[in-house]
């Protein structure tokens, strides 16, 4: 039957209980399963290469982005793995110069290792990633929005281009989730997840998924998925799959309440920058109306004044929590530059735009007025 987001979210990979109908699917913990005899199996045999409740995860995943396959990681930075993999040594990947701190680190400094070179541009312009084609590049991979400047990357532009060169096409998709984006219909090969975020949305459990366009891509990743051992337990993809079921009414109260506080910061005399691509002064505004459905709950801000104005900021909130992560139910506050981004170089932090008055906000779903509020007072510590 063909049925719409909403009800995918609920419904799509959860029945898994054969034997007693159960309408939540059970958490399958068991390291292990019994053959019925040799040859014979029920399709399960251990639990790093496939568990039913990881599977009802990825079955919804798959149907929720539009891939033909997924497979759910241990991690987000597992699923970056899983998907980098798919390169060998001797062979090239273009990533974007403004990325999550961490997969900035895996690129720099673990790819290298092995062999595979990965050069960071910046592509919000689509020539840029063109310019750095070479002979043995074989991958581009796009974050979009990214992380944390909320910059946009014409997903379809750079997708033309990588298929132009018979690249792989990768996305993170993690800030927008699939009810705001699907980079599968614009021409992405593999999307990326961290499902620690707005997939969970509850701050309880680290996760992540890979979802393929293929099911020839999806073959190669799930052999990396198994051999690697980078599967999530049962219990983690249960969790997930719980989030996944309120994703849409979440997914909608967190862009309402990240747009109303971008509308107010952007008034706000202290701020002298606002990071958010739903506001039509975004230089990603038109692209990130073409191909998203809405703008998310993610938004950034500079300070006047630098780190001591931005300290000030972060240790006078009272809903915020100063934390990394982002995509909970509650809002969280952090300062890129000493935080999520730390391990990033200093040079490479400021050619990205990354500056020490810059803060991310992961907008919850909170009355928004307690919120502005809480931002106001906060701001108002910071002296003049």
């Amino acid at each position: 039957m063909d049925t719409q987001f909403n009800t995918n979210c609920v419904h799509t990979g959860c029945d898994q209980d054969g034997p007693f109908h159960a309408v939540t699917t059970p958490i399958y913990q068991t390291s292990t399963f019994f053959f019925e005899g040799l040859g014979r199996s029920s399709g399960y045999d251990y639990t790093r290469t496939a568990n039913p409740t990881r599977r009802a995860l990825e079955e919804n995943l798959a149907r929720l982005e539009g891939g033909a396959n997924a497979v759910v990681t241990a991690t987000g930075m597992a699923a970056v793995l899983n998907a980098a993999m798919l390169l060998t040594s001797g062979e090239h990947l273009i990533a974007g110069h403004d990325i999550y701190g961490g997969t900035h680190r895996l690129f720099d400094k673990v790819l290298p290792q092995m062999g595979i070179e990965v050069s960071f541009v910046d592509q919000r312009d689509p020539g840029a990633v063109a310019s750095a084609i070479k002979k043995n590049t074989r991958g581009v991979w796009i974050e979009t929005p990214s992380n944390p400047l909320l910059n946009i990357v014409d997903i379809e532009a750079v997708a033309g281009i990588g298929h132009e060169n018979d690249l792989l096409v990768f996305a993170d998709n993690t800030f927008l989730s699939p009810y705001f984006q699907r980079p599968i219909k614009l021409g992405v090969d593999v999307v990326i997840q961290s499902t620690t975020k707005y997939l969970n949305g509850h701050c309880d459990v680290v996760g992540g998924a890979v979802i393929s366009a293929t099911p020839e891509l999806h073959e190669r990743v799930a052999f990396l998925h198994n051999a690697l051992g980078l599967g999530a337990s049962p219990f983690d993809a249960w969790l997930v799959l719980r989030g996944v079921k309120t994703l849409p009414q979440r997914m909608k109260a967190h862009a309402a309440n990240a747009e109303a506080m971008a509308t107010w910061l952007v008034k706000h005399p202290k701020v002298t920058k606002v990071f958010f691509p739903g506001l039509p002064g975004h230089p990603g505004h038109e692209v990130a109306c073409r191909q998203q459905s809405g703008f998310g709950g993610m938004l950034s801000f500079e300070i006047a004044g630098g780190f001591e104005s931005a300290k000030s900021v972060l240790e006078a909130v009272k809903i915020f929590d100063l934390a990394e992560s982002l995509g909970g139910v509650g809002s969280l506050i952090e300062h890129p530059d000493t935080m999520s981004h730390a391990s990033m170089s200093e040079q490479a932090r400021r050619t990205a735009g990354i500056t020490p008055g810059l803060i991310r906000v992961s907008v919850g779903i909170e009355d928004v007025k307690d919120l502005v509020a809480d931002l106001e007072q906060a701001l108002n510590t910071v002296k003049e």
